[in-house]
């Protein structure tokens, strides 16, 4: 079997999309998330891997007027995906960590939405990446 990219060893956070025009994403930001209580994904090997507990970036993605691309929650997952579909909690970012931020940043480039943005959903940071988006936004620290 081929090595893969992920395993609970190598996971420092989920990082699942939404796209900014959807209307849907645009309700959640104006609600704070406060009614996110699960999140649509892909089911792959990774899903496989989604456990009660673990960090959880939001990231939102395209050029939407008055909502960039870039992560605007952090939460956590509340349960294992099941059927494509992660149970969890979300709160929005004091200030979104934007797009224009990370790109470029030495230590992010190998950043899987930076280098594949029409990648995996869900996809993931390392903890190490995680640790460097703490440094940038401190309430992303609580995650790791």
């Amino acid at each position: 079997m081929p090595a893969r990219a992920l395993s609970t060893d190598t996971l420092g956070a989920w990082l699942f999309k939404a796209s900014g025009a959807a209307p849907s994403t645009r309700e959640h930001v104006r609600a704070g998330f406060a009614h996110a209580q699960t999140w649509c994904v892909r089911p792959t090997y990774r899903t496989d891997l989604v456990a009660a507990g673990q960090p959880v970036l939001l990231w939102v993605s395209g050029s939407e007027p008055g909502l960039p691309a870039g992560i605007h929650a952090h939460g956590r997952t509340t349960g294992p995906a099941r059927d494509g579909v992660v149970p969890l909690v979300l709160g929005p970012l004091e200030a979104p960590l934007l797009r224009s931020e990370l790109v470029g940043h030495p230590d992010l480039a190998a950043l899987e939405v930076l280098r594949m943005p029409a990648g995996s959903n869900p996809s993931y940071v390392t903890p190490e990446q995680l640790a460097v988006l703490a440094g940038m936004r401190e309430e992303l620290g609580t995650l790791g």
